[in-house]
């Protein structure tokens, strides 16, 4: 049994890799940008398995900032269609593109004006040739013996949700801010913005990357590499916060010196005046600091108390404590 489950994981492996290797990229990203010019919502609907997949994506990209709607095709019929306007979007999920429900619903939503888009498996498909613009996922075969359980395709299909909401999530600027306050009476919601404070979750005494500010940076980089920051704090003995050194200007350092750059001090390559983040707030508000220029975020802070380093906090440690 050991063995078939392994070869089934090597199998849908290589399932999963054709799509990766045959989606046409460019065509994703003009799909991605007409989702994000919307301005109304962005109504999903699609039959069977593609039908349930179709809600989940509905459902990612309403908590994560996008307004969606999921709805049956058979709903549109019966009176749903009353919800749809020219400023909306309609994305129909289809594996084979040819499903009667969907096309029979098409002229209804030119009726009223709705940009119509189709995520299909299929080449040539009858919805293809009836929709403003069609995104086509690859599918070289479902891992259902037959071929015919909807399997790979499902999973193609989630893959293409979850990126196209996590696009639209970047490309709109939400924050932990904006996601947390879409989960009031989750963990996220709770955690974030009631009870957790940064000291609880930072990383304190050896784990925090600490360098001299005489150091060599050849002579910083095994603490840069093992404390798996992304930054080094430099500080005196004191620990009186003097500066910051990120991957990010290691790699920019790298690029204007060359090697020559491992023989400088880090207090020649360090950023002088980093966000610093003071211990006692909470983690919802070290969060917002953190992101507060939307053109670039950071990542990583160190935590004061009176000047001193008594931490550091990383973005993926506040998200992943509310979770």
């Amino acid at each position: 049994m050991a063995q078939l489950i392994q070869s089934l994981f090597e199998e849908q492996k290589e399932y999963i890799n054709h799509f990766f290797n045959h989606v046409d990229a460019d065509q994703m990203e003009e799909f991605f940008q007409i989702c994000l010019a919307c301005t109304g919502m962005i109504i999903f609907t699609g039959v069977g398995k593609s039908g349930i997949v179709a809600e989940k994506i509905a459902a990612t990209l309403i908590s994560t900032g996008t307004r969606a709607l999921y709805l049956p095709p058979t709903n549109f019929l019966h009176g749903d269609l009353g919800i749809v306007t020219s400023e909306d979007l309609v994305i129909l999920l289809s594996k084979s593109g040819d499903t009667e429900e969907l096309l029979e619903i098409v002229p209804f939503f030119r009726q009223k004006k709705a940009k119509i888009l189709s995520v299909v498996s299929h080449d040539q498909s009858r919805l293809e040739k009836i929709t403003d613009f069609t995104i086509h996922l690859p599918v070289k075969k479902e891992l259902c013996p037959f071929d015919l359980a909807p399997t790979t395709s499902t999973a193609v299909q989630l893959l293409f949700g979850d990126l196209l909401a996590t696009a639209l999530m970047r490309a709109k600027g939400i924050g932990v801010e904006e996601y947390a306050s879409n989960h009031p009476s989750g963990a996220i919601g709770r955690k974030l913005k009631m009870t957790l404070r940064v000291e609880e979750i930072m990383l304190k005494g050896k784990q925090i990357p600490l360098c001299f500010p005489k150091t060599k940076l050849v002579d910083a980089l095994m603490e840069l590499s093992n404390k798996k920051c992304g930054c080094l704090l430099i500080a005196n003995e004191a620990r009186d916060l003097l500066g910051i050194f990120t991957d990010g200007d290691l790699r920019r350092s790298l690029q204007v010196d060359g090697p020559k750059v491992l023989e400088k001090t880090m207090e020649t390559l360090m950023v002088k005046s980093p966000i610093t983040i003071e211990k006692n707030l909470f983690a919802w508000d070290a969060a917002r600091i953190m992101q507060k220029d939307p053109k670039k975020w950071v990542m990583v802070a160190p935590v004061l108390e009176k000047n001193k380093v008594v931490g550091i906090i990383r973005m993926h440690d506040i998200i992943q404590a509310g979770g």
